[in-house]
């Protein structure tokens, strides 16, 4: 793994990359600090540290970027990026969003704009064309896909408003609660409002002001703690960007929208919606995943998705020659 930055486009602020490479790909060449001594990683692989001013070195394919979900950092995502990378003989690229781990905090204006432009600075310095993307990431990406060009695009539940259909799953007193520091109150409504937890995001929100305290133990419940005022200002984008079908109708990257078995229904239905409206859009539902099935063992998912990416699907085919599946 390597880690380095990139340069956004708004003054100096910067994104946090971890890149995944199969043996035998080129590593980027970043300019003269990356050929001083690779500091230890506990997995055995190589990090860098360095300035990405200049575009890495082309490799011998094109890379993918991998964009992660709302409440964490790109850390849990990285045995996934991993397979992948390994699936598809490609790099591939994970970057920590605006407001957290080494990334630049989100700025005053924050909206989907932003996103999409630091979503640009990264896939233009690692050489990369293709898109995955997970829960608000895929929000993200096909806001982007909308507006820059992609080769390919996959997204796992993707959380996208169409006609206000996610406004309820908003709740005021998360932005209230945040604000006043009452963190577990604001992790309640959150768990509770997404429902992306499983049978816990129905328990009293009592009892998860409780799992919340007991959580703040551990580190991924004490960093999920920490990043709540950005889960505040990336829900808020998700409403503000709120869309119609046609607003998707022009779209031409070839898509494939996932969703798990066992994941809240209402990623399924906007699945399906945008599935039947636009043509270059599939979706399929798979089984026996949850929510946060790109952070869990097993390799089923990445299969899935590689196969979208390297085009040998048997249910994905050229845009003009599709047959649509419904």
């Amino acid at each position: 793994m390597e880690t380095w930055t990139v340069e956004t486009d708004d003054g100096g602020g910067r994104l946090e990359v971890h890149s995944f490479r199969p043996a035998g790909l080129t590593t980027a060449n970043r300019g003269p600090s990356a050929a001083g001594n690779p500091a230890h990683n506990p997995g055995g692989n190589s990090t860098h540290s360095t300035s990405a001013k200049g575009d890495p070195a082309p490799v011998t394919a094109p890379g993918v970027v991998f964009i992660h979900g709302t409440l964490v950092t790109d850390a849990l995502y990285r045995p996934f990026a991993r397979n992948l990378s390994l699936l598809l003989s490609r790099p591939v690229h994970c970057y920590n969003r605006r407001g957290r781990a080494g990334s630049a905090p989100q700025p005053d204006d924050y909206s989907v704009a932003t996103e999409i432009r630091d979503l640009a600075a990264v896939m233009k310095a690692t050489g990369s064309e293709d898109v995955v993307a997970h829960s608000f990431g895929g929000f993200v990406a096909l806001q982007a896909a909308r507006e820059m060009p992609l080769r390919r695009l996959v997204t796992y539940d993707a959380a996208v408003s169409l006609s206000g259909n996610l406004n309820h799953r908003w709740r005021p007193e998360l932005e209230q609660a945040v604000t006043e520091g009452q963190l577990n109150h604001a992790w309640a409504h959150l768990v509770q409002g997404l429902a992306t937890a499983g049978p816990l995001s129905y328990l009293p929100l009592g009892a998860l002001r409780m799992l919340s305290i007991m959580s703040a133990r551990t580190n991924v419940g004490a960093e999920m703690r920490e990043l709540l005022p950005t889960a505040v200002q990336e829900m808020r984008a998700v409403l503000d960007a709120d869309a119609e079908l046609a607003d998707f109708t022009e779209l031409t990257t070839p898509t494939l929208m996932l969703s798990g078995g066992w994941s809240p229904g209402y990623f399924a239905d906007t699945g399906r919606q945008l599935a039947s409206a636009v043509p270059a859009i599939d979706f399929a539902v798979v089984p026996g995943q949850l929510h946060e099935g790109p952070i869990r063992p097993g390799k089923r998912l990445a299969i899935r998705m590689a196969r979208f990416l390297n085009g040998t699907d048997g249910t994905v085919r050229p845009l003009s020659t599709k047959r649509r599946r419904r």
